[in-house]
């Protein structure tokens, strides 16, 4: 079992051997050591509160009982990518914007990666934070810090930079301890597909036609609104990547709802909406938002991007229902984090019987797939247990029916069985 010290976690030591990077020699020297190693600890700190793209600030290293921060403010990182392409070990806590950040600074993701919240995942914890593991696991309280630090201000403070290095200095460890309770569980080999599944992800650039799903309050848009917004969004998503700004600087939410309803016919029934706060009223901005509203309502609707949810059959929803609930039991009594089991987005996938479905293969498809399968086929049926909670249990096929009177009314609709749906 995974060690847990017993009593109040111990203050977290002093850190030797702390080195800052600020040269092409020392980082080259860095990566020289590095590749000796056979794993090494990462974390970066960016920010992107008024960027589009996240911006680098530190690079935080960890091996033996040494740490490297690394100031990419100060230095080209690019070198770092001899060790990210190598066959040394990455180890990171819940890597996966660091991966983004690496690969726009570096050109690279690593070769090989682990990442503890995602193991943590696999052994009993839910999507942990790095402060919870090394409490539970190493018995060291790390200090909480100051997350709304900004990391590319120059000098930093002392407590700054040992918050920093904390982040990697018990990484290694809390690997270790995680893999002895993988193997002895056999689930080393599910963690290392989810591992290769994380790493191997596609990132960079959203997707500006599918931009409008992120959209706050958009399940209230219906019909051409909805194909508005997709198109308001869309400029909204490439003017942000193209001026590196955030996209709340360019429109904000509120604004793309009031206009996808609105449907403006000029910059003067533009500019009057809610969130335009005088917004474009002086530029080409708001004639070109006019014109996306019109180009929008003479546009095919055949082109509206829909969200997995709402392209989905009705008539599968109420298992999906089902089994969403099923998986949370079986989260449970397996010890695994739910959402490393199955997403809502996975058992839409499976249930539409995409092939890419992560629930068609590997560990997954062993313990969930193949029972899913059954359930929809019938063989099968989920079941409560007053101990147990949800169970799968071979369907008899016996129904109980429910006799309930049918108003014999018949309303006029719009959409047929409209008082009986809640999507």
């Amino acid at each position: 079992m995974i060690r847990r010290p017993s009593g109040p976690a111990g203050p977290a030591p002093d850190i030797s051997g702390l080195t800052w990077v600020e040269t092409p020699g020392a980082l080259d020297t860095l990566v020289d050591e590095l590749l000796d190693q056979d794993a090494y600890a990462i974390d970066t700190e960016f920010l992107r509160e008024r960027t589009y793209y996240p911006q680098l600030a530190l690079v935080q290293i960890g091996w033996g009982r040494q740490v490297a921060i690394i100031d990419p403010l100060a230095v080209d990182i690019g070198p770092l990518r001899r060790l990210l392409e190598s066959d040394v070990l990455a180890v990171f806590h819940a890597a996966d914007q660091d991966l983004e950040v690496l690969d726009l600074a570096c050109g690279a993701i690593p070769k090989r990666l682990f990442d503890t919240q995602l193991a943590a995942g696999f052994v009993g914890f839910s999507t942990p934070s790095l402060m919870t593991l090394v409490e539970r696991l190493v018995g060291v309280k790390l200090s909480k810090g100051d997350r709304l630090t900004d990391w590319t201000k120059r000098p930093l403070t002392e407590a700054q930079i040992r918050y920093a290095a904390s982040d990697v200095v018990h990484l290694l460890e809390v690997r270790d301890l995680l893999n002895a309770e993988l193997e002895a569980s056999g689930r080393t080999s599910w963690v290392a597909e989810e591992n290769e599944i994380l790493r191997t992800r596609v990132r960079g650039h959203n997707d500006p036609h599918i931009a409008w799903w992120r959209l706050k309050d958009g399940r209230v848009l219906r019909g051409r609104d909805r194909l508005v917004a997709q198109e308001l969004c869309a400029w909204r998503e490439r003017r942000a990547q193209h001026e590196d700004r955030p996209v709340r600087f360019i429109l904000p939410d509120l604004a793309v709802l009031a206009i996808a309803q609105g449907h403006p016919k000029s910059t003067a029934e533009l500019v009057a909406l809610r969130g335009m706060d005088g917004r474009y009223a002086k530029s080409s901005g708001g004639q070109e938002l006019v014109d996306l509203v019109a180009h929008a309502e003479k546009g095919s609707m055949d082109d509206l991007r829909l969200p997995e949810a709402d392209d989905f059959d009705r008539k599968l929803r109420p298992a999906l229902t089902l089994v969403s609930a099923w998986v949370g039991q079986l989260s449970h009594d397996v010890l695994v984090e739910a959402s490393l089991l199955a997403t809502r987005s996975d058992l839409i996938s499976f249930l539409r019987n995409e092939p890419t479905s992560r629930l068609a293969s590997g560990w997954r498809n062993e313990i969930l797939g193949n029972r899913v399968r059954q359930v929809i086929s019938g063989e099968a049926a989920i079941a409560f247990d007053r101990d147990r909670g949800l169970v799968l249990e071979h369907r008899s096929g016996d129904e109980l029916a429910v006799t309930i009177a049918v108003p014999t009314a018949s309303w006029e609709t719009d959409a047929p069985d409209h008082r009986l749906d809640g999507y």
